[in-house]
């Protein structure tokens, strides 16, 4: 990773999507008749990419994917929204936080059906990792995200250190 200073603190409004909007058809269905998980989270990384490549202003790919939490199904004919945006920023990754919602074709019953916390990185014109600007929360929602989404990476690094320890006392790569 270079060595220049990270950019100045961003706003979250600055790169977050309010609102992104896709139709249910039939072939998003799964044999439950409710949509396909998969075409949901397919559809959630492609948005929190906008969102991580806007607030770095440079490409990002996706590191992990937290705690997706399925909520209520979505059905055929329902209308998908999606929302997401950097809930806290580090020396070159980004979580950014996703909330599906689904209604129905005619815009009544808005019910939230997922959470995700996506990691993204951003990558120089070498494909090397390089600084991100910090997030700048504005408000008490952005500034609890921000603090939860320190807890979340404190949890990640943790988990993974456990993992490698476990893996060397078994002597596995």
């Amino acid at each position: 990773m270079s060595d220049s200073p990270p950019p100045p603190a961003k706003p979250v409004g600055s790169s977050a999507i309010t609102e992104q909007v896709y139709m249910v058809f039939p072939n998003d269905l799964n044999a439950n008749d409710t949509v396909f998980g998969g075409m949901v989270m397919a559809q959630m990384d492609r948005l929190a990419v906008v969102v991580a490549d806007r607030h770095s202003g440079r490409v990002c790919v996706t590191a992990s994917v937290d705690a997706v939490h399925f909520m209520k199904p979505a059905k055929r004919g329902d209308v998908l929204i999606l929302h997401a945006g950097v809930n806290r920023a580090w020396h070159s990754s980004m979580e950014i936080g996703v909330k599906v919602e689904a209604e129905t074709h005619t815009g009544a019953d808005r019910r939230h059906i997922l959470s995700a916390y996506l990691t993204f990185v951003a990558l120089d014109p070498e494909g090397k990792p390089c600084a991100v600007p910090d997030v700048a929360p504005q408000t008490t929602a952005e500034s609890r995200r921000y603090e939860e989404a320190g807890l979340r990476r404190q949890q990640r690094l943790r988990h993974a250190e456990e993992i490698k320890q476990l893996r060397a006392l078994r002597h596995e790569d």
